[in-house]
């Protein structure tokens, strides 16, 4: 993806739907409760606390981005406009809608006991395909946002940038990896069994001839300086737990 010999990659802060996420699996609840469609969650007032701890890191960077692309999702948008408030100067930014968080279709908003009360054949169904190809009924396999990132990654060499920013969702992030560093459905599997991209955190690639190299991954340091909480939600539940 010459000439960028660097990305910059960002998980969005806490959002309300990830609190509400968590809290429905603690309770034992089969739904999630959230009044906003996925594409309008904002961010929790941790999750802005975080937005801002984040763009300490981010004006650390030199050379500092040159472009940048976003979720166009609303917790995403967010955490990039109050990172960015006090700098770094971003000459081009982007919202892109490939970045958008993996769409699960019926089961949306409901947890993993609301999927296997409600809909006890996509458990089979996952079981039998595993994580990365299993689709749900209207919604996206891991697969499916691996090919429209990798359509992202094609449209992104184009910029004349050496430096970027993505702002997008730990699904988009993990599989961005992936793809970069040329994992296969194993090792991604593996990778992301054992590693979970944080709220606000910052993961970072950096391009080593015609190799892509994971220099940082999750990095939450910028988050516990600030004095900001460090927050767990793995994001979507899915169908049941690996």
């Amino acid at each position: 993806m010459a000439p960028v010999e660097e990305l910059w990659l960002v998980r969005h802060g806490e959002s309300a739907g990830n609190v509400a996420a968590t809290r429905a699996e603690i309770e034992g609840r089969e739904a999630i409760s959230l009044e906003w469609r996925d594409a309008d969650v904002p961010l929790s007032d941790t999750g802005v606390e975080q937005a801002g701890a984040l763009g300490m890191r981010l004006r650390t960077i030199d050379p500092a981005p040159q472009i940048a692309w976003v979720s166009p999702y609303v917790r995403a948008q967010q955490t990039f406009t109050l990172a960015v408030a006090d700098g770094p100067a971003i000459g081009a930014v982007f919202a892109d809608d490939r970045l958008r968080d993996r769409e699960l279709g019926i089961l949306d908003l409901l947890t993993r006991k609301g999927v296997a009360a409600r809909h006890p054949e996509e458990a089979e169904r996952r079981a039998h395909l595993g994580k990365y190809y299993h689709r749900p009924p209207g919604g996206e396999s891991w697969a499916d946002v691996a090919l429209r990132l990798r359509s992202f990654l094609r449209d992104a060499a184009d910029s004349p940038a050496t430096v970027g920013l993505i702002v997008a969702h730990d699904a988009v992030v993990m599989l961005l990896i992936a793809i970069l560093t040329r994992m296969d459905e194993a090792e991604l599997l593996a990778f992301a069994a054992t590693n979970t991209v944080l709220n606000a955190s910052v993961t970072r690639l950096h391009r080593d001839g015609d190799e892509w190299m994971l220099a940082e991954f999750s990095n939450v340091d910028h988050l516990e300086r600030a004095g900001a909480d460090v927050t767990v939600h793995p994001g979507s539940p899915d169908v049941a737990p690996e």
